[in-house]
């Protein structure tokens, strides 16, 4: 299966879910984004990666990668696999004396991983076309907001909406980039295809 690459595109904390976050992973030359939830620590280790920090003891992800150094160990690639019931799966491919190893991983990992050992990351068409949320730019679109729209979107249960509602519900939360609100409505969609 062909592979697409992604981009870190950002993170934003979870409005819906205590001390979680949205990590957003972009389509390399393209328009998709793959909002992924994940956990506090998971965020904070990307985040202290990213923002160049460095902590006085090495956290868990730099321990791994402080091991694999030193066991002359590389991750070459990371690769999203796997989309099932609103989770991601992740592998690893780590090198090490010319042989390849496939390691499985838990998405937040894998990227906190994959930072540090600066290797791309990967996913496939698949995923995009059922996990994906394609990003419509529009250089200089306004953004209105509606208080009672606001409050529908906010909600966590989408159950009670028609498909056409939540088309145009996610329509409007990428606008306003609610990537994890987003994400909560396609599943929504996806559950009734």
């Amino acid at each position: 299966m062909k592979k697409i690459r992604l981009d870190i595109i950002g993170m934003s904390y979870s409005q819906s879910q205590s001390g979680a976050y949205a990590l957003i992973l972009g389509e390399v030359n393209g328009k998709r984004r793959l909002p992924i939830i994940i956990g506090g620590f998971e965020a904070q280790a990307i985040a202290i990666e990213l923002e160049k920090m460095k902590p006085s003891r090495p956290l868990t992800h730099d321990l791994f990668k402080n091991f694999a150094d030193n066991y002359n160990v590389t991750v070459k690639e990371v690769v999203i696999d796997k989309f099932q019931e609103g989770i991601f799966y992740a592998k690893l491919y780590c090198e090490q004396d010319n042989n390849i190893s496939e390691i499985d991983s838990r998405t937040s990992d894998a990227v906190a991983l994959a930072i540090r050992f600066k290797c791309p990351i990967y996913t496939n068409e698949e995923i995009l076309s059922k996990a994906g949320i394609l990003i419509d730019e529009k250089p200089g679109q306004k953004k209105t907001q509606d208080p009672k729209e606001e409050k529908r979107m906010t909600e966590t249960s989408y159950e009670k909406y028609s498909l056409k509602e939540l088309d145009e519900l996610l329509k409007k939360s990428i606008e306003k980039e609610e990537y994890e609100k987003a994400s909560l409505i396609r599943d929504e969609i996806n559950k009734r295809k």
